[in-house]
Parts: structure tokens; sequence; C-alpha cells
């Protein structure tokens, strides 16, 4: 695997690489990524991974500071999986100057739900994909589906910009108990890993009752964040949504996901299920 720390030597590396295929992330990687890895290499010449913990998409007082920061193991990982390259750039690299041009989500996307709560958010997440897509210059690109929102708007966002990428979701990867991976589990204290999958089993009974006819959205939203309150989590959303624009469905809708997200102590975990 070759690592590239600078925009001129990534571009150069990738000048006659083929069919690319990039994986961006923000390093601390698990499970969930690697399986990210392993699938792109299905799509394309060359799988390109990115390590960069973007500043923008942080409020003041999230995690920025604290956020893992493995990147020998990181490495480690990438090579195992048979990953080509690795873009790892500074944040003076990525960022020269002050970054005063965005990409700015619609706010039918970006102020809902995880923008709610984080409010920017997807505005930092946006302008930094869309700036990784013009420095490596990928045909296809993989995110993982746990960030379903995101999913979303990087797929809007390539489709209205007409930008020649193919976007490829990931499934979300889970533990034995089901709790989603992420790389903010490793906040959690025992007690707290182990009342952590309680997140995917309150959507799970959401989804349950979807299934088997329910139409009453509201009354199982309420019902979830009842659950997870009893037992000590701090929910900021629990919603039933459309899959293609995350809008309240009407009872005749289908094409629904369950989306929550909740603190449990200092942790903010955040999980989807389709139905």
């Amino acid at each position: 695997m070759q690592i590239h720390e600078t925009i001129a030597g990534v571009r150069a590396a990738l000048q006659s690489a083929g069919r690319i295929v990039f994986v961006p992330t923000m390093g601390n990687l698990h499970d969930g990524h690697i399986a990210l890895m392993r699938q792109a290499r299905a799509h394309g010449d060359c799988v390109v991974a990115s390590i960069f913990v973007n500043r923008l998409q942080f409020r003041p007082g999230e995690d920025f500071d604290k956020y893992p920061r493995t990147f020998a193991a990181d490495c480690e990982r990438l090579i195992a999986a048979g990953v080509d390259h690795l873009f790892a750039p500074s944040e003076t690299e990525l960022y020269p100057e002050p970054q005063r041009y965005v990409v700015e989500p619609p706010a039918e996307h970006a102020t809902i739900l995880e923008g709610e709560f984080r409010p920017g958010h997807f505005r930092g997440v946006a302008t930094v994909v869309m700036k990784l897509f013009a420095i490596v210059r990928p045909q296809a690109a993989l995110f993982g589906k746990k960030d379903f929102q995101q999913f979303m708007v990087l797929s809007a966002m390539v489709r209205e910009f007409a930008l020649p990428i193919e976007v490829i979701p990931g499934a979300t990867v889970r533990a034995a108990d089901g709790l989603a991976l992420s790389s903010r589990n490793g906040y959690l204290s025992a007690a707290e890993r182990a009342e952590a999958p309680r997140l995917h089993r309150v959507l799970n009974q959401v989804v349950t009752a979807i299934r088997a006819g329910s139409r009453d959205f509201a009354a199982l939203e309420a019902a979830g964040l009842a659950e997870l309150r009893a037992h000590g989590w701090e929910p900021d959303y629990l919603a039933v949504r459309r899959k293609f624009d995350l809008q309240s469905p009407s009872a005749h809708d289908s094409g629904l996901v369950v989306l929550a997200a909740a603190r449990l102590g200092s942790t903010r975990l955040i999980d989807n299920l389709e139905v």
C-alpha cells in the first residue's frame, strides 16, 4: 500500500490507476470500515482509502480533539484488506486556506434528524467529500449505511452535480449482540457497552410492528423513545421516515427506514433499520 500525504502525490500516483474505487474515512478503523474496503475491490481496479478527521463537520464542544487517531493500526488493517493507496493529508494540506467555498445541502435534507442536533454537520461532510472527490477523482465511492442520512445526502449531491461517480452502499456491520460498529463505541464503559444493544432492539421492535401492519408511526416512535428513557438513555430522536428523502411518511408509503440517535452516558450512538 502506498501512503500519500500530499494532493500532488496522490494525484500523480493515480494517473494510470484504472477504475478507482474510493472509501473515505476518519480513521480509527473497525470491521465495518474493513468490510467497505473488501467490498470496494469488487467494483474497480484500484482501491483508495483516505484518513482525515474533518474539523468542518464537528460543532464546537463535540469530540474533534478526542476523536481516536490510530494511524499505525489503521495502516496495518488497510494493508491486510488489500487497499492499494491511502491518502492521509494533514489539515494544512487539505485546507491550506480557510474553506470559504462550501457545499450547502438543502435544508430539508440537512436540518432534520442529525442535522437538527448537529447544525452544519452535513455542510462539513458534503464539503470535505466534494474536495476529496476532486483530488482522488474516483469512478465509484462506498459509504456505510449506518450513517443513513449521510449516505442519502452524499448520493443526492453526486446526482444533482452530475458527478461521474457511482455511489455504492455498504451494509451496517454489527457485533454479535446487534450493536452497530462505530468508532465511538470505544467511549462506552463496560456497563454502557452491555446496555448499548438496546438501541438496535428498540429499532427492531418498531420495524417488526410496521411489517405486521401498524401505521401509527407516532405511537411507535413514542413507545421506542419511552423504552430508551426508561433505561437511562437520552434520545435525540427516533423517527420513521421515507428512505428516499427522509421525510415523514403517509400511512400508505412504503420504502421506510427507522432511525435513532441517543446518548448513553457521555456517548452518542446512532443506528437505523430499513423496513
